[in-house]
């Protein structure tokens, strides 16, 4: 089942930040464990009212798996574009759903364009979110729920991860269906989150110059994206809810990673933390009073990227099958 995914209400978190009214969107418990299956179901139905046999995407990982995923369960091959750095979990999860993946030796931006290419060769069907009008539509079903959940009392912030920019203005987009219907009375303000090592939206925010691509550098590979394909809709997604871009280090996501999975039981990747890291940074820095209601959306599950999960939390205690040295051990820590 794509979608319902939980909302919850962390106490602990809520303690520890300071926040009283902090919401939690755990969106990695969706098929592929990511929120990309919500594109990828309309993605692949869009291609089966087509009658393509063949669809294809470049990713850095989890759009790529959710599409994977989705299509072999309805018998429609995928051919998948991802950059060398994309990781092994990633990568495992393509293969074992039989998709054909064509490592690039270069970057997400140039496996993109690889993929258009391929696909109007091949006359292929293609699932970029930056560049297929439909996927949006699947995307946007987050911020529903997130109301749906909270009785249609509506947040004041919304914070999301920003690499593309198709999630950002999915958001943006759900939210103004749910205003013309009638459903909420206000817009919440859009809080976007870049990883530092790959913030072009964000200065292009600040300066109010044209997006000036970048090469990333971040271990959010997700969000690791010089080019942002759809960064027109999410600038005027985030301008239009009086909202803001925020870059947050990968010290920091990691650290977001650690207070996030001990504090929720929530597990995160590197990207699908990147929100919760942005709060924590506008909290500390005094950006939020901590009386707002807040959601923060969390996009894909730790075990994406189990080497960034490892890099956060540590490695495990060793020790000789001693019950002395057990204790000894122990000791140190108890």
């Amino acid at each position: 089942q794509i979608g319902w995914a939980p909302l919850y209400a962390p106490q602990a978190l809520r303690k520890e930040l300071g926040c009283r009214d902090l919401y939690v969107k755990d969106d990695g418990r969706n098929p592929t464990a990511s929120l990309k299956d919500r594109a990828s179901g309309v993605g692949v139905t869009r291609a089966r009212e087509l009658g393509c046999e063949v669809i294809c995407a470049a990713s850095t990982g989890n759009a790529a798996t959710s599409l994977s995923g989705l299509a072999a369960s309805v018998g429609i091959q995928t051919v998948i574009f991802v950059p060398e750095r994309a990781p092994k979990a990633k990568l495992a999860q393509l293969l074992i759903f039989g998709s054909t993946v064509v490592m690039v030796k270069g970057s997400y931006d140039e496996a993109f364009e690889l993929s258009i290419g391929a696909s109007e060769h091949f006359n292929w069907y293609n699932r970029n979110c930056g560049y297929n009008p439909y996927l949006v539509e699947g995307k946007k079903t987050g911020i529903w729920e997130v109301l749906e959940q909270l009785d249609f009392e509506v947040p004041d912030l919304v914070f999301t991860p920003l690499g593309d920019g198709c999630i950002t203005s999915s958001i943006h987009k759900g939210l103004k269906d749910m205003l013309v219907l009638g459903l909420i009375n206000r817009m919440p303000r859009i809080i976007a989150v870049q990883a530092a090592g790959a913030c072009p939206l964000k200065t292009a925010w600040e300066t109010g110059r044209p997006l000036e691509p970048v090469v990333p550098d971040t271990l959010a590979d997700s969000i690791a994206v010089g080019h942002p394909r759809n960064a027109l809709k999410a600038l005027k997604a985030i301008r239009q809810t009086d909202g803001e871009v925020m870059a947050v280090s990968d010290d920091e996501i990691l650290e977001a990673m650690r207070v996030l999975g001990r504090l929720t039981g929530v597990f995160g990747e590197p990207a699908g933390v990147t929100a919760m890291a942005g709060v924590m940074q506008a909290r500390s820095s005094g950006r939020i009073t901590g009386q707002e209601k807040i959601v923060v959306m969390i996009t894909g599950n730790g075990l994406k990227d189990v080497d960034s999960a490892i890099k956060a939390s540590g490695e495990p205690l060793k020790v000789a099958p001693d019950m002395d040295e057990v204790v000894a051990t122990l000791s140190e820590k108890f």
